[in-house]
């Protein structure tokens, strides 16, 4: 499956995609921001391919002008999620490579994958989270349209091995649609 936006094309991951995703995961931007760590080298990319963007409705953003992956989306249900989402619920995440930072293109990918959400898949809410440092993730939700529901101190971060805040945003279908 992949979806198209104006600038953009979500589709799957896949193994070729490797020496891409390690010339933007290996900057120390862009992964622990999100709370994962640099890749350490091509092979590490795909491993990762393998092991974690195979995941379901997990996304290449790929640049139309260009064909190349520079970032990841998805939507995380059940226990894969990091927030407390129900059966009928799914949590939007997503990432991309530091020289597309301010351009738009995450919230131009998010505003796909949310009709995704509602449409397709029926979910009724669609939950966000950032890490309070993370001031370009909380204006990607803030532009969304997403609400604040709850912050939780000292989350663990299993990944880096740390603790940090977390900010948890949602947007129920009903939201979505009067938008």
């Amino acid at each position: 499956m992949h979806m198209e936006t104006r600038r953009l094309l979500l589709r799957l991951w896949e193994e070729t995609d490797a020496a891409e995703l390690y010339r933007h995961a290996s900057d120390p931007a862009v992964g622990p921001a999100a709370g994962w760590p640099v890749h350490a080298d091509v092979e590490d990319s795909r491993r990762i391919i393998r092991e974690v963007l195979s995941a379901t409705e997990t996304y290449a953003v790929v640049l139309k002008e260009t064909g190349l992956p520079v970032g990841s989306i998805g939507l995380l249900r059940g226990e894969d999620a990091n927030a407390p989402v129900t059966e009928t619920e799914a949590e939007l995440g997503y990432w991309i490579g530091r020289p597309l930072w301010g351009l738009g293109l995450i919230p131009e990918a998010s505003e796909a994958l949310l009709e995704h959400a509602f449409r397709d898949l029926e979910c009724t809410a669609v939950w966000c989270s950032y890490y309070r440092e993370n001031a370009q993730s909380r204006r990607v939700t803030e532009k969304l349209g997403f609400r604040y529901h709850h912050t939780v101190e000292n989350e663990p971060v299993p990944l880096l091995g740390e603790q940090r805040t977390a900010v948890y945003t949602r947007m129920t279908r009903a939201e979505w649609e009067r938008r």
